[in-house]
């Protein structure tokens, strides 16, 4: 098995839950309501209209998701393919900045279980750096 599978694993599973969040709107709404209140119906209590917007906002989010996630699949496999070295520079940007920010957010507004999903994400990437690092003639 090569040492970047793991990082490779992150990037389209980032992809694949982006994509839910698009096509499963009521399975994004329930997730989200279960992580962040126990709850996985509350948040389709708040009446029609808090619905309609986590909505829009979970599907804008699987979107952009999404869209990160092919653009680091290109440039760790596609025609872009750069030196490994540089790939994993930009994917550890692109990932360290979001995490930082996300993060940071998420504990400022008490979002803690987001704080812990966060930190699921961004272990799996930081893993998966760190592996592929590792790989005989990567550099």
């Amino acid at each position: 098995m090569k040492r970047d599978t793991l990082l490779l694993a992150a990037v389209v599973g980032t992809g694949l839950f982006g994509s839910a969040l698009v096509l499963l709107p009521a399975w994004s709404r329930q997730g989200f309501s279960l992580l962040m209140y126990g709850d996985a119906g509350r948040i389709d209590r708040f009446g029609p209209e808090v619905v309609a917007y986590a909505t829009l906002v979970h599907g804008v989010l699987g979107a952009v998701m999404l869209g990160w996630a092919l653009s680091l699949l290109a440039l760790l496999r596609g025609r872009w393919r750069v030196e490994p070295a540089r790939a994993r520079a930009i994917v550890a940007l692109s990932v360290g900045s979001w995490f930082v920010v996300d993060t940071a957010f998420s504990a400022a507004v008490g979002a803690w279980p987001n704080v812990a999903l966060n930190a699921v994400f961004g272990a799996l990437f930081a893993l998966g750096l760190a592996l592929a690092r590792g790989e005989r003639g990567a550099d």
